[in-house]
């Protein structure tokens, strides 16, 4: 699904279990980041962590670890950006040169309401109307969930290009129901890209019965045009 809403200088790796393939392990420096986690974790873990592999193994990066540093971000190998997901049904990777990529961030999520009491931790009180709307347009898809994922796929790209973190309430998001696609006006000062100073993310998202899944790719600013 992932691979869906970002652009082929991204390379996806995705899986719908945590059933390894062959030539899958955790490395030693990895196994002992996550010797004390439950169960649960472990698997979730340990099969982003595959799947990154597989995918940097495409682009001709050998075996290294991934481990997080101690907001629990990803250490990429120099030269790579990326991002990993997991929730219940589905795990993905998706990995880019920084050449051709400034950024990426992803998020998958159940297509299902957020618990009690999230929504407006996570949310403007400008943002809530528009959910209503979107629900009466689409019931099929639960927007409080989406925006939520939306917010956590730009969150991911803002710490790559920052190297800081970026709150809930710091980003205004606006979904868009017929193209699949989303906006994040940053509500902080953003980082400089290409000669001037971001102002807005944008991203994609796509839709099915169990899952809600969304993107946000940065182009590098020297990557070749087409």
């Amino acid at each position: 699904m992932i691979e869906l809403i970002l652009p082929s200088v991204v390379t996806t790796e995705a899986a719908y279990d945590d059933r390894p393939r062959p030539g899958d392990r955790l490395l030693p420096p990895e196994r002992e980041v996550i010797a004390t986690a439950v169960a649960p974790r472990q698997r979730e873990f340990t099969t982003v962590r595959h799947l990154a592999r597989r995918a940097l193994r495409r682009l001709g990066h050998p075996d290294a670890p991934l481990l997080p540093n101690r907001r629990g971000v990803p250490q990429w190998p120099p030269g790579i950006v990326g991002s990993l997901t997991h929730c219940a049904g589905y795990r993905a990777a998706a990995v880019s040169p920084t050449c051709l990529s400034a950024a990426v961030g992803i998020d998958a999520e159940p297509n299902a309401a957020l618990p009690d009491g999230i929504l407006d931790a996570v949310s403007l009180p400008s943002e809530r109307p528009h959910l209503v709307a979107l629900a009466a347009h689409r019931p099929d898809v639960h927007w409080d969930r989406l925006l939520f994922s939306a917010k956590e796929s730009v969150f991911k790209a803002w710490h790559l290009l920052s190297r800081r973190e970026l709150g809930f309430t710091e980003a205004e998001i606006t979904i868009d129901p017929s193209d699949g696609t989303f906006a994040a006006r940053l509500l902080v000062p953003g980082p400089d890209w290409a000669g001037h100073r971001l102002t807005t993310l944008t991203g994609r998202w796509h839709s099915t019965h169990p899952l809600l899944t969304t993107a946000v790719h940065l182009p590098s600013p020297t990557a070749p045009t087409t």
